[in-house]
């Protein structure tokens, strides 16, 4: 049992932020919780803060949609004729406005910023709470959590939807708000993200799961590597470059009993300990026990398969990179139960990494696998990208080599052009964080994905972003259908 999951559910009941409507943030009912009577406890703030992590734990985000979306318009999957319809639009690229997973998934991530601005905007409350109840040095910290997962929740939207409603104070009437330009976006997000790595603590001083000082760092180079500011980026993960390190066994990354361990930068958590009794009523509020993930059932050859790991994907390893086996499963291997003498389908392969099966015969709805979100690794080669973007490719050859080292591969030579050194990397983020949500926004980020993915029904300035949904556009009068993004 997972003792150190943050304990969602038992006071989402108390406080709860749910929406974008005028009754959701109506504070003034004298029977209700409102900051002036709320703010006045460590318990009290911490419960706020907690919300707010609580609507990664939704069917929108990392308990189905987002790596079923994910990986599938990147074609690190195929789906098997099982899978449902509304799963195969990601990789026949039909998804619309009215496709309900990606409201849920915007609704998801609103919904957070919602609850973080909570928090943010009574950061005067908080430091009103007498020293004696709360220190400085804790204060501090919630609102650096706070600034986090709002920053986090703006990076996938920004990525997904481009321009997207910028919302930082909390709404005092039911009026809309318009999509603001992605370079503000940007920017809001790189302005939280400075400064929560000046009040995070770091790893060790936090309690898992949270957002950590480390995580601070990493998302602000991510996002400044994501604008091709790549000097910004390497000064950003020079803070934490030597403060974290590679596991010695890379399936240790993927397993229950080896979470938060040496690579672990941000995760987001899951623990079927904890309780599942909301989770087909969480699309995107991220109320009630809710703290599984699907992806085991659903991605576990032994049960859904209801997709497969694809040829180009499979095809991408070199010889003797132990990762191939670490990753997947194939005939003639073992698991929990037994030996694999077949695979439906007769696929080639099928997914080890974030299953249960090294311990479990069969999968169930109920996975607490956690989803590395940052790890160490690709740390290390975003490091590499900066460096090579600057004209260096040799100092990115020697980021890349730390990560092939572990993968028992021999050292890329030094010598290798920039172009060289830029394919390295293409390849060495496929494999190494392969079924991790990262290659989409790769392909997109570095104008390949018209290249890779067209031959699926890819389509270059439309696909690279999704469509504002329809239950957006209807709700909020600042938003139209002329203000909609192109091909949609």
């Amino acid at each position: 049992m997972k003792k150190t999951k943050i304990l969602l559910m038992t006071f989402i009941t108390l406080f709860v932020i749910n929406g974008c409507d005028e009754e959701d943030f109506e504070l003034s009912n004298p029977s209700g919780l409102s900051p002036e009577t709320y703010f006045r406890t460590e318990a009290q703030v911490q419960s706020a803060v907690n919300a707010v992590y609580a609507n990664m734990q939704t069917m929108g985000l990392y308990t189905r949609t987002y790596f079923f979306a994910m990986d599938l318009m990147s074609r690190e999957v195929v789906g098997n004729p099982q899978l449902e319809a509304d799963k195969v639009v990601y990789q026949q690229w039909s998804f619309d406005a009215s496709h309900a997973p990606i409201a849920w998934y915007w609704d998801s991530c609103y919904r957070g910023i919602n609850k973080a601005n909570f928090v943010i905007n009574n950061e005067e409350r908080i430091s009103a709470i007498p020293s004696s109840l709360l220190n400085d040095e804790r204060k501090a910290k919630f609102i650096g959590e706070a600034k986090y997962m709002r920053a986090f929740y703006y990076f996938l939207l920004v990525t997904r939807f481009g321009d997207v409603p910028l919302i930082t104070d909390i709404p005092d009437d039911g009026s809309g708000f318009p999509r603001s330009p992605e370079e503000d976006v940007w920017n809001q997000i790189i302005a939280d993200l400075n400064d929560a790595s000046q009040s995070l603590l770091p790893k060790e001083d936090t309690e898992n799961g949270r957002a950590t000082q480390g995580a601070a760092y990493a998302l602000l180079g991510k996002s400044h590597l994501y604008r091709e500011q790549y000097q910004e980026a390497l000064n950003a993960f020079d803070n934490i470059y030597g403060e974290y390190s590679l596991e010695d066994d890379y399936f240790a990354n993927f397993r229950e009993e080896d979470e938060f361990g040496p690579e672990s930068i941000f995760e987001v958590q899951f623990d079927d300990d904890l309780g599942n009794s909301a989770v087909w009523n969480s699309n995107s509020s991220g109320e009630g026990a809710n703290e599984v993930t699907f992806r085991g059932q659903e991605y576990g050859f032994n049960d859904w398969f209801n997709v497969y790991p694809s040829d180009m994907l499979l095809d991408e390893y070199e010889e003797g990179d132990i990762r191939y086996d670490e990753t997947f499963y194939f005939v003639g291997d073992t698991f929990a139960g037994g030996l694999i003498e077949a695979l439906p389908n007769d696929r080639r392969a099928a997914w080890r990494k974030y299953q249960n099966y090294y311990k479990d015969a069969n999968e169930d709805q109920a996975s607490g696998i956690n989803f590395k979100v940052i790890r160490y690794a690709d740390v290390l080669l975003m490091m590499a990208e900066a460096e090579n973007a600057l004209g260096n490719p040799s100092e990115a050859i020697g980021y890349i080599n730390e990560v092939r080292e572990r993968a028992e591969l021999n050292p890329l030579a030094m010598g290798l052009s920039q172009d060289e050194v830029f394919d390295a990397i293409v390849h060495e983020r496929f494999v190494e964080l392969a079924g991790e949500q990262v290659r989409f926004p790769d392909l997109v980020r570095w104008g390949l994905a018209d290249e890779v993915l067209s031959p699926y029904g890819y389509q270059e300035g439309i696909h690279n972003i999704w469509p504002i949904p329809n239950d957006e556009i209807v709700a909020n009068d600042a938003i139209s259908q002329e203000d909609q993004n192109p091909g949609y």
